[in-house]
């Protein structure tokens, strides 16, 4: 073989050896660029979390007990029958809110309702606390009233009052802010829903209290509900409420409104203070209403403080947009708390009377939301208040309850399905904080001639993040 041919030879060898070596490591890359993530590109925006700066807390409290129909020659006069004694605080020791009075057209010179504020700290909002109560004993009106200071809805539901024979109830809408607010009342009776021209655009101006009579929306309804609308600002909605049977006062309450429907409604706090007579006037009385459609309303009633909690279950048919009432038998003496489940959106409500005669006041409870997060709330003036905690869960749940001031405090430990009853000091301002476990927790007090109760509504909780994108 002569040199020049080998050499070829080694050229071709060598040639077809790199090109082997060249496809080998195409290979590899490729089963390597397989096998090894890629890196992601993030086409999202970027953005930052803001929160903004902490607004004021307002509230508004209804104010006097109101008595109408007192002036012979002017039957539908209002005027102010008892001074209300408010209780106010702050979720900040030693700090008290502002006090503004609001005006009631009606009342003509008279001041009744007031709005309270609360400035923030810092950057950390701060709660306001409030309840107001008063004592009447007049031959038209007699008994005790107390209410919480509650901040305005834009929709509220007031599940109280009659226009039977002997009421002689009223409407109040409360506007503590700077913007007028335009109130549509809807009110649901025995024919269902209607649109009364009494309620339609009814204008509360800023910083001030509208009194409208309930026999104005409706007329010889025993069991009516009433829904408030609002547009242009919030209102704080109420309903007082008076009997007179004969010629005897049979009591006086003031009682908030229920923010919204729910498939389920907690009304704890109910106090029996004595058992009813043997053929005489219903007790303990529940009013439902399924404001959109026909269901079925599960009641449960438990007693607090039971070995065996539970004293009554039954299910009631519910036609849409109709009130009903159910009477809950002879309840003994004692703490109790109703649970009504259904499967479209109801709300509800419970009358307790002390009786018939003429020391006897009545109250009405309504539904206590689940707190969930650390509430500031305020006990007002009268007889010793108690406070009934209420666990629906499947978990027990442990409460730190104090007074913002530092002095008092405990735990309390409630059991899965049951509820206990704490006994408070009267006008003074607590702190509860249920660790999020949602417990309901509502306000009773009773004494001699004294009947009224009211939930533990959740502080507002603070502004949620803005997302900010650059």
């Amino acid at each position: 073989m002569s040199d020049k041919r080998t050499f070829r030879w080694a050229t071709t060898s060598a040639r077809m050896l790199g090109g082997t070596l060249v496809g080998a490591a195409f290979v590899i890359a490729v089963v390597t660029a397989v096998s090894v993530p890629w890196p992601e590109i993030d086409r999202s925006a970027p953005s930052i979390e803001e929160y903004p700066a902490a607004d004021q807390s307002i509230a508004a409290c209804t104010g006097d007990l109101l008595a109408t129909g007192r002036d012979v020659e002017d039957a539908g006069e209002i005027v102010s029958a008892a001074d209300a004694t408010l209780t106010l605080g702050t979720s900040v020791p030693d700090t008290d809110p502002e006090v503004s009075d609001l005006p009631a057209d009606a009342l003509g010179d008279e001041q009744s309702a007031s709005a309270v504020v609360a400035a923030p700290d810092g950057e950390v909002r701060v709660d306001v606390a409030g309840a107001g109560a008063a004592t009447v004993s007049d031959e038209d009106l007699r008994g005790y009233a107390a209410s919480p200071c509650r901040a305005a809805l834009m929709e509220s539901w007031l599940v109280a009052g009659s226009t039977a024979t002997g009421a002689a109830d009223l409407v109040l809408l409360t506007n503590p802010g700077e913007v007028a607010a335009t109130v549509q009342l809807t009110v649901y009776g025995a024919q269902g829903e209607t649109q009364p021209p009494g309620g339609a655009d009814v204008v509360v101006a800023a910083g001030t209290q509208r009194i409208v009579p309930l026999a104005g929306l409706i007329l010889g309804e025993a069991s009516p509900v009433v829904r408030v609308t609002a547009v242009g600002a919030p209102v704080q909605a109420s309903v007082q409420s008076s009997i007179t049977r004969g010629l005897i006062a049979g009591g006086v309450e003031q009682t908030t409104a229920v923010a919204s429907p729910d498939t389920t409604q907690v009304i704890t706090g109910i106090s029996v203070a004595e058992a009813p007579a043997d053929g005489g006037e219903a007790g303990t009385v529940l009013r439902m209403l399924a404001p959109s459609g026909d269901t079925t309303a599960n009641i449960r009633v438990t007693a607090a403080d039971a070995v065996q909690p539970v004293v009554l279950e039954r299910s009631i048919e519910l036609t849409g947009g109709v009130p009903a009432e159910a009477e809950l038998g002879g309840l003994d003496v004692g703490q109790y708390t109703v649970e009504v489940t259904a499967e479209t959106e109801i709300v509800a409500s419970v009358w307790q009377s002390t009786g018939s005669g003429e020391a006897a006041d009545f109250a009405w409870y309504m539904p206590a939301p689940s707190l969930g997060a650390p509430t500031t709330f305020a006990t007002p003036a009268g007889p010793e208040p108690q406070l009934t905690l209420a666990n629906v869960t499947d978990a027990d749940m442990t409460i730190d309850l104090a007074t913002v001031d530092g002095e008092q405090s405990q735990q309390v430990v409630v059991a899965a399905h049951t509820s206990t009853t704490v006994r408070l000091t009267a006008r003074t301002v607590y702190r509860i904080d249920d660790g999020g476990g949602g417990v309901h927790a509502g306000l009773s007090l009773s004494g001699d001639g004294a009947l009224a109760g009211y939930p533990v509504w959740p502080s507002e909780a603070a502004s949620d993040a803005i997302v900010v994108y650059p």
